[in-house]
């Protein structure tokens, strides 16, 4: 039985290298950058005005000439005279001519004539050629996450596609005879099974879309059929139960005679000690759980943070904040612990019903606690180890 400190070194040392691929703006959303984008023009391509107003070709006078008006989309342009003016709408063109645009409150208007209050400086509210990013500088460096703000920003510099790392299509075998779909009756001996929309959930939430659910009862011929054909059709395969050392616990000899390699089985933590991590042919399978709460430890943990980094983020298994104890806590454990909790302003609190059966806790909470096993007193206001979910 390994550390969680020594699993999470292995698991480092063994993340397949991201793959990448080219897809829409759309299909990238919440993907990595693969490689560094040049801006294929200049934002603004026109000189802009900033507002509604009126653009002047300058003289000594405050009343100037309206010869006619540009809207926003317009390609008609003017040549101003001094002491010409025409009415312009935010984002509509300006003239190489205009030198100044006054906002609309700030004049006075009679038939054609334009009275200013002050005179104006030059290229006030006038948007330069390039002023948010000139032609062929960097737009996006490479690592960047497509969210909506990068991808609108790609869209206006008339980007149809990126190269981005692709993301994992993701198998979940959901073993066990006890197992019912919820909505059936439940008979006695039975329980609704839980772990596998839960874990489809966490992916998606994660925006890991390409999710296959597949089912086997406790027998050794089906796990192994299922195991085969949920590894051939995906690159990281998530199995919930079955992994543990009971007389109907089949996963674990199926995956070796898949010919899964085994990176490490069992840690010493609490919840989640029977979790098996696997690779075969830079496919990862981990083994997790059949209890709800250690499952989804387990994924939060270690599975996340895994695919994360085979989807080309900066991510770490050790990605915890230090904050402060909301109560004291009695630590008399020899395996580590992942505690359910809760994080506000003033601190973590530890939630109650740990046990790894029970989901109701994890329900309401948004972090978990790491606590090193070992005996010892933790003292309101003493800063610990924080998961934020």
């Amino acid at each position: 039985m390994i550390t969680v400190s020594e699993a999470f070194s292995i698991l480092q040392s063994n993340i397949p290298t991201p793959q990448e691929e080219n897809c829409s703006l759309l299909e990238a959303r919440k993907k990595i950058l693969s490689q560094s984008i040049l801006s294929p023009i200049n934002m603004p391509p026109f000189r802009q005005s900033a507002m509604d107003g009126y653009v002047v070709c300058l003289h000594e006078s405050l009343s100037y000439q309206i010869i006619g008006e540009i809207k926003a989309g317009d390609a008609e342009s003017f040549v101003l005279q001094p002491g010409q003016a025409v009415k312009i709408f935010t984002g509509a063109p300006v003239p190489d001519s205009g030198q100044a645009m006054i906002p609309i409150e700030k004049v006075l208007v009679e038939q054609s004539v334009l009275t200013l209050q002050t005179i104006p400086k030059l290229h006030d509210n006038i948007r330069p050629i390039g002023e948010q990013i000139k032609k062929e500088d960097l737009a996006l460096e490479k690592g960047t996450l497509l969210d909506a703000a990068a991808i609108g920003f790609l869209a206006a510099l008339g980007v149809t596609s990126v190269p981005v790392y692709k993301k994992q299509s993701v198998g979940i075998v959901v073993t066990g005879n006890e197992l019912l779909a919820p909505g059936l009756p439940l008979t006695y001996g039975k329980v609704y099974e839980s772990n596998g929309v839960m874990l489809e959930v966490a992916l998606l939430d994660a925006f890991y879309q390409n999710v296959t659910l597949y089912s086997v009862k406790d027998d050794f011929e089906s796990t192994k059929n299922t195991l085969q054909e949920a590894i051939a059709h995906h690159e990281v395969v998530l199995v919930s139960g079955g992994i543990s050392v009971g007389d109907y616990d089949f996963v674990a000899q199926a995956l070796q005679e898949l010919q899964v390699k085994t990176l490490f089985h069992t840690v010493n933590q609490k919840p989640g000690k029977p979790l098996f991590a696997g690779k075969v042919n830079e496919k990862m399978i981990f083994a997790l759980p059949g209890n709800p709460a250690a499952c989804l430890t387990c994924f939060y943990v270690y599975v996340l943070p895994t695919l994360q980094m085979i989807s080309g983020a900066s991510a770490r298994f050790d990605a915890t904040k230090r904050i402060g104890i909301k109560d004291n806590l009695t630590v008399n454990a020899t395996r580590s612990q992942f505690l359910k909790a809760f994080v506000t302003d003033e601190g973590v609190k530890i939630l109650s019903h740990q046990a790894s059966s029970m989901l109701n806790s994890f329900s309401l909470a948004n972090a978990l606690v790491y606590v090193p096993e070992g005996n010892y007193e933790l003292q309101k206001g003493d800063m610990v180890q924080v998961y934020l979910l």
